[in-house]
């Protein structure tokens, strides 16, 4: 059970739009030259936006839970120090993505989520993706099952593909692009003995994705929790099989070990021989 009451959980759900709203959508195909900043390559970018809304978020949520904690991708940037036992605290742990899918979002494609992941006693309790183009929430509490909601406030579950049975009857995304050779190589030529394969380089939409059966898994190699700590729930709770590459149930601590989520235990095993076989 959560400590979260469905109020909180509206009014999340309210937060992450109004601030989509004010401090992400107004800037969207209008960003000025200064706006863009490069963080540890061209591929990595933060702008106005990501720093705007996250701090807009962080406000709301410590005025409404003054003994909470907040992880913020950008807040993590300017201090790595507050990633140093996080995940160990029995307060309410906010994690946030401000933008996720910030290089789509800077070169004018409508490809990004804000995610948000609350946590407690080292614990993922509940997770929301919000579309701000689309304007709605995929969403899930721990043990409550995973759905949509959409602007008008109308529901409908969230559910995995059914299995398939053959990795070549698959579609799905890997994000080897963060990958150390020979692993990078091997695993974007592994991508060809699926059915088809999508990289739209956002987390939020590809577990999006997931969760509502449109594709059949994910694979990642960087590990950082505003990343993954939402859609990995979501992806549970509407059915699908998730754990890091060696096995291991994925934890809000982890940082390494890679991530692949897939529709079903026994997909999780093909695709991992599949996509990692040298």
């Amino acid at each position: 059970m959560t400590t979260l009451s469905s109020t909180d959980v509206d009014w999340l759900v309210t937060l992450l739009a109004g601030v989509a709203a004010t401090e992400i959508m107004p800037r969207f195909r209008n960003l000025g030259t200064g706006d863009v900043q490069q963080k540890t390559s061209a591929a990595d970018l933060v702008t106005e936006a990501d720093v705007s809304a996250e701090r807009a978020i962080t406000a709301a949520l410590l005025k409404r839970f003054p003994d909470c904690v907040v992880i913020g991708e950008e807040a993590v940037a300017d201090n790595p120090a507050l990633l140093d036992g996080w995940s160990k605290t029995d307060k309410l742990a906010f994690v946030i993505d401000p933008i996720d899918g910030t290089f789509n979002f800077a070169s004018g494609v409508a490809s990004f989520g804000v995610m948000l992941a609350v946590v407690k006693n080292g614990e993922t309790i509940a997770g929301i993706i919000h579309d701000p183009v689309g304007k709605d929430w995929i969403m899930a509490q721990k043990g409550s099952g995973a759905v949509l909601r959409r602007s008008d406030g109308q529901t409908s579950a969230l559910t995995v593909a059914a299995p398939l049975g053959a990795v070549d009857r698959m579609i799905g995304s890997a994000s080897w692009q963060y990958m150390d050779e020979p692993a990078r190589s091997r695993v974007a030529g592994n991508l060809g003995k699926c059915l088809g394969s999508v990289a739209y380089r956002c987390a939020a939409q590809e577990y999006r994705l997931l969760a509502g059966g449109h594709i059949h898994f994910a694979l990642y190699h960087k590990l950082m929790p505003w990343d993954h700590l939402a859609g990995s729930l979501i992806t549970m709770e509407a059915g699908g099989y998730l754990r890091r590459l060696d096995g291991s149930l994925y934890q809000p601590a982890d940082m390494d070990g890679g991530l692949l989520a897939a529709t079903d235990a026994d997909s999780w095993h093909l695709l991992r021989e599949a996509l990692l076989q040298a």
